[in-house]
């Protein structure tokens, strides 16, 4: 049985179930690398150039630590979904760059998706892909149907039930029932935190920022508990159409926060990151105007616990601060 490895990193928090599931319905185990740790990040940095971005690193590591375990890296060139909104470079090369800088690396398996091509463009790539597994169409188009019934309900758990992307993973592909939380004590903070997916949910990059706030006393709310019409609709009221891919979790996740007035606002960004420097920048504008508490984090590879910590507890103390003075 063909071995196809996917690393635990960028696309993998908005897809990871539906690539599972077509993968397994053409007949191939799937194997996810570990969850990044140091060891992953340092053979990430040891083969990327000096102005790559810390989340393309960390994903550079995830292939490096799955050599000899897999036959093949799942790893798309996701151009565009649609809407004449576009990844930004990294996403979209990524393949290229993986192969330049990790020649020792398994058959990379990069089909392109790019919806702005048409649906006719999208399907011949996948059918190509599927073509690795089987010959037989009808095959490769049921695994497509699933993989897709599987995306949208992987969807719905989230936006339903209020679970972050890693929760609902753990919930649809790996069986594990949510903890709990009649025992816990009811939040007294609600802080939105915004920034792409792959930042906030790898738990050593965002140094388990989540659960730091948990831990706090806050409820965190993300872009995967907003509707998507209404993040969309509140990233045009700020910038009009998209042209950027993550700006609805960015600007139009910060807007529709900030007009449900939640108690406070994170951004969570990596440093020399060019699409997050101007996005940030709606939605801290944004926040000044509504006199709403906005924190900016901007992370690297030397980033520490400890700083972080100290700004996120002062940052909510602020707010407690605020509110006690206001009422």
């Amino acid at each position: 049985m063909a071995k196809v490895g996917i690393p635990r990193a960028l696309l993998y928090y908005l897809y990871y179930p539906a690539w599972k599931t077509f993968f397994e319905k053409l007949g191939a185990e799937v194997v996810v690398s570990s969850p990044t740790n140091k060891t992953i990040l340092n053979f990430g940095v040891s083969r990327a150039v000096a102005d790559t971005c810390l989340p393309v690193k960390i994903f550079f590591g995830h292939v490096m630590s799955m050599i000899g375990k897999c036959d093949y890296i799942f790893a798309p060139a996701v151009t565009s979904l649609g809407n004449k909104a576009y990844n930004c470079s990294k996403i979209i090369g990524l393949p290229n760059m993986t192969r330049a800088l990790i020649p020792e690396c398994p058959i990379i398996l990069d089909p392109e998706i790019n919806l702005e091509k048409g649906r006719y463009h999208f399907y011949q790539n996948i059918y190509k892909l599927g073509r690795y597994f089987t010959h037989n169409p009808f095959k490769i188009k049921k695994a497509v149907e699933e993989a897709w019934e599987n995306n949208l309900a992987y969807q719905s758990k989230m936006f339903d039930e209020g679970l972050t992307p890693v929760e609902a993973i753990d919930r649809m592909c790996q069986g594990k029932q949510q903890p709990d939380s009649d025992l816990a004590s009811a939040p007294s903070l609600t802080i939105a935190v915004i920034g792409h997916p792959y930042v906030i949910y790898d738990e050593y990059l965002s140094h388990r920022l989540i659960h730091r706030l948990q831990s706090m006393g806050a409820k965190s709310l993300t872009s995967e508990m907003a509707p998507e019409k209404a993040l969309y609709d509140a990233a045009r009221k700020l910038v009009g159409t998209p042209h950027w891919s993550f700006e609805t979790d960015i600007i139009g996740a910060g807007e529709y926060y900030l007009e449900k007035k939640v108690d406070g606002v994170i951004n969570l960004s990596v440093f020399g990151c060019g699409p997050d420097s101007m996005m940030v920048t709606f939605v801290q504008h944004r926040a000044r105007e509504l006199n709403a508490p906005f924190l900016h984090l901007s992370l690297d590879e030397h980033t520490s616990d400890g700083g972080l910590l100290t700004r996120l507890e002062a940052f909510l103390d602020m707010i407690k601060w605020k509110e006690r003075t206001c009422v």
